[in-house]
């Protein structure tokens, strides 16, 4: 009898016959259809459990899981319903799913015919990496006079790991070869200079830039012949991602640790496609998560399992350690893609010396956020006092985020300040923009 659940109808049809009880002692006819009603209503319970309860297999059910989650993304989770009954039924689902999404209210109710099938999907947007737990996915079936229910359980306790940000690295990709990026208009990337490899000599056609022409091979064969160039492959790219306690900042539930993780993943899989070497590390008191920069086939997989379970520890990052490692572990010269976050031109004095000490042998780009909340202040008309207060504050730190870029452009330190939910398209870009200007 565990199984056995009253449903609200029951409950209602009592209550009404209750009223009519009530009704009965100011109306003594009453008092016999009361009495029927109440007979018919628990006839009908008896009924409506033989009905549900006839088969120990009224219904079969699945959870369809993919494989692991992506962190910060939509996520579908399917399942798939069939009604062995004889005629329709109405079930309720209630999916026990992980306690991190702290969903209390969680129920999909849906009617399925005899003998039917009903498939259908729900979606679940993890804010952090790490291990998700399912509990039990609950089916409650009642027949159409909707009296009782029998509970049935499927696939109790299936574990989901969290992994960065996979699911739209196909879309990256697709965009990063034709070497633009739809944010608020289309920024294409125009190739200086020829600072590629050489690919192969061919004949020249109209549009060729006449400035490649190979007059060796054009007085041997006798007509123009010119030298063809493709991107330099096999540069090495390297990643460096603060998990200080400045990283730890929330927004739209995502850390600013994990912004940084995800456009890691998306900028990496970009990398390796372009045939460069993909690298990267955590730092904070010390360096952790090392990723040697390579670009064999199991680079990418190497790169989300090192981030696939990496926390801010809240200390102050020391970057002077970070200086230490970098020129111990970088012995050439690399593009160094460093994400953190300086709030103030004085945070940013505080580390510049190491900065420029990394910058002395590699390219390095510091990526740092701009805070949506002071966004939304600086465009926000104001009605009072207060809210003017509020504007000239947020129009401070702004000023003072310029400032950084500007003292970092002193030492030749290029820098990408963007908001968290931009940073994958605008790191992109700017791998893509050092590639086509050939200054790495």
């Amino acid at each position: 009898m565990k199984n056995l659940y009253i449903n609200t109808r029951f409950f209602f049809t009592l209550i009404g016959v209750g009223i009519i009880y009530v009704f009965a002692f100011f109306f003594p006819f009453l008092m016999i259809v009361a009495h029927i009603l109440l007979l018919m209503c628990f006839l009908s319970v008896m009924v409506d459990y033989l009905f549900v309860f006839n088969r120990k297999e009224g219904v079969l059910s699945q959870r369809i899981l993919p494989e692991k989650l992506s962190n910060g993304d939509e996520n579908p989770i399917k399942i798939d319903i069939k009604n062995n009954y004889r005629f329709k039924i109405h079930v309720k689902v209630i999916d026990e799913i992980p306690f991190q999404f702290q969903k209390r209210d969680f129920m999909i109710q849906k009617n399925i015919e005899a003998g039917r099938n009903s498939f259908f999907q729900y979606i679940l947007e993890p804010k952090e990496r790490g291990e998700y737990s399912f509990g039990a996915l609950n089916i409650f079936v009642s027949s159409p006079l909707g009296f009782v229910a029998k509970r049935f359980t499927f696939q109790k306790d299936a574990m989901l790991p969290s992994y960065p940000s996979f699911i739209h690295l196909r879309k990256y990709e697709l965009m990063a070869l034709q070497n633009e990026f739809l944010l608020g208009g289309i920024k294409k990337i125009r190739k200086l200079g020829h600072t590629m490899e050489f690919e192969q000599i061919k004949e020249y056609v109209p549009g060729d830039d006449i400035r490649t022409i190979n007059w060796k091979a054009t007085s041997k064969a006798n007509r123009l012949m010119v030298n063809q160039f493709q991107d330099e492959k096999a540069q090495r790219i390297f990643m460096l991602i603060d998990k200080g306690r400045t990283m730890k900042m929330p927004f739209n539930g995502l850390s600013l640790l994990d912004y940084s993780i995800n456009a890691t993943m998306a900028l990496s899989h970009i990398i390796l496609k372009k045939g460069d070497r993909a690298g990267m590390m955590t730092f904070s008191k010390k360096a952790e998560n090392r990723v040697a920069a390579d670009n064999k086939s199991g680079q990418l997989k190497k790169i989300s399992e090192a981030l696939y379970n990496v926390k801010t520890d809240f200390f102050e990052s020391d970057f002077n350690r970070l200086y230490q490692d970098v020129k111990f572990s970088l012995n050439q010269r690399s593009l160094v893609l460093l994400f953190t976050n300086f709030e103030t031109l004085d945070g940013l004095n505080r580390q510049l010396k190491y900065l420029r000490g990394i910058a002395k042998n590699h390219l390095l780009v510091v990526v740092f956020f701009k805070n949506s909340e002071i966004q939304a202040l600086m465009h926000k008309n104001p009605e009072n006092m207060q809210e003017i207060y509020d504007e000239i504050v947020a129009e401070k730190f702004e000023f003072e985020k310029k400032l950084i870029i500007q003292e970092l452009r002193k030492y030749g330190i290029y820098s990408v300040y963007t908001l968290p939910e931009n940073l994958n398209i605008d790191v992109i870009n700017k791998y893509l923009e050092i590639k086509a200007r050939g200054i790495l």
